[in-house]
């Protein structure tokens, strides 16, 4: 009797896309976790080329798209942990890339602002990010590609239905 040659990777322990007995139960959030982890690894190898650290590019687009920015304000719109976005502050402030000074409206606050030198930095993080585009959504035409962001859309809109976890939802 021949082996079914279809059924054999599936039984291989060494197959990558072989599910954990446990997430039979949760295919698809086995493989948005899998893609997610994956995405962030290829985001942080193009970031490396640009001196930057995964998440500081969001810093870098909100200031960029906001303008000055109070630092709680921007902890919010990055939903990180405040000691991370002020490290991730601390090294694009060395790098040139933001300023801080005192809100001049509250002098307890700090504002946080993108400097002009960051507008080559700018640049580059656009063409990093389409680079990632093009590598991530490689082999999907326009109509798979417009069919995915719909449904991610739908998937992001459930989990933030679900757990209110989403910044735009936030005070």
């Amino acid at each position: 009797m021949k082996a079914d040659p279809a059924a054999a990777p599936a039984d291989s322990p060494a197959c990558p896309s072989r599910l954990p007995g446990v997430a039979k139960a949760g295919p698809v959030s086995h493989a948005v976790s899998r893609v997610a982890r994956l995405h962030r690894t290829a985001a942080g190898k193009v970031l490396k080329g640009l001196g930057l650290y995964p998440g500081q590019e969001f810093v870098m687009m909100h200031l960029w798209d906001a303008g000055p920015v109070r630092q709680s304000e921007l902890i919010k719109a990055v939903d990180l942990d405040p000691s991370t976005v002020t490290k991730m502050l601390q090294r694009l402030e060395q790098a040139g890339h933001v300023r801080r000074r005192p809100d001049p409206g509250d002098r307890r606050a700090v504002l946080v602002e993108a400097t002009d030198a960051s507008c080559g930095l700018l640049t580059q993080v656009e063409g990093a990010w389409k680079q990632l585009e093009d590598h991530t959504l490689g082999g999907l035409d326009e109509a798979e590609r417009a069919e995915l962001a719909r449904l991610l859309a739908k998937v992001e809109a459930n989990l933030c239905a679900e757990t209110a976890d989403c910044p735009e939802r936030r005070g």
